[in-house]
């Protein structure tokens, strides 16, 4: 086991069930609640003694589509702007996070690929 798992012996209960949970989630996609009701999504890297490395995403605009022109140096066209998403890591204290949680998907483990008829395909007819 990890050194800083087995030192951590916390005062309060919660603080222990917030690590535990950390480290069950570790390299997942969380949806997690400060204290203070801020929320916030990422990706937990790292679970220390004391606090926890996420990976937060924020939203971030091309600069190109902002200023309104364009890569040709016309003026922008009826398109919508380009977005991507950055994400960086950021450390919070454990007692300062409420509650995480799983950010659900839509789809499960599963794709929604186009499924196709098992072969053999049915007959075709012929006329």
């Amino acid at each position: 086991m990890n050194e800083n798992y087995q030192e951590f012996q916390p005062n309060e209960p919660q603080l222990r069930h917030v690590h535990d949970q950390c480290r069950h989630y570790l390299h997942h996609h969380v949806l997690a609640t400060q204290t203070d009701g801020t929320s916030f999504d990422g990706i937990i890297l790292n679970v220390e003694a004391d606090q926890v490395v996420i990976l937060v995403g924020e939203d971030v605009m091309d600069r190109n589509q902002e200023t309104g022109f364009d890569q040709y140096g016309g003026y922008g066209d009826d398109r919508q702007p380009r977005r991507y998403r950055r994400y960086r890591p950021r450390r919070f204290p454990l007692a300062s996070l409420a509650t995480l949680a799983l950010l659900p998907y839509a789809f499960g483990a599963f794709a929604p690929y186009p499924y196709y008829a098992p072969y053999p395909y049915p007959p075709y007819p012929y006329y």
